[in-house]
């Protein structure tokens, strides 16, 4: 195994060609007020795998792909069962079945 870094997210858009921006969540405890903290990141990352919004995963650290790429899709974890279905079908269908 090599030394990249590699992370998980949550696909969050991928709206380019060849690209999804990868959001990271991270949980840490504050140094001085011992709060929870949750942060985030988002991560452009070039994309093979064809993955869709929602999809859980694995990015890892590569050579500059671009001016903003720096990372690749290395596995998809889990799929989102409901991506790329439009939400507001079932809804027109609703009222069109109410109209009638």
């Amino acid at each position: 195994m090599n030394t990249r870094r590699r992370l998980t997210g949550v696909v969050i858009s991928n709206s380019m060609e060849k690209t999804v921006i990868v959001e990271v969540t991270r949980t840490y405890q504050h140094r001085l007020y011992k709060k929870v903290v949750n942060s985030r990141k988002r991560y452009m990352t070039h994309d093979e795998l064809g993955c869709q919004i929602g999809d859980h995963v694995r990015i890892v650290e590569s050579q500059p792909i671009s001016r903003r790429k720096r990372w690749i899709v290395e596995e998809i974890l889990r799929r989102d069962i409901g991506a790329g279905v439009p939400e507001f079908e079932d809804t027109v269908a609703e009222n069109v079945e109410a109209e009638v």
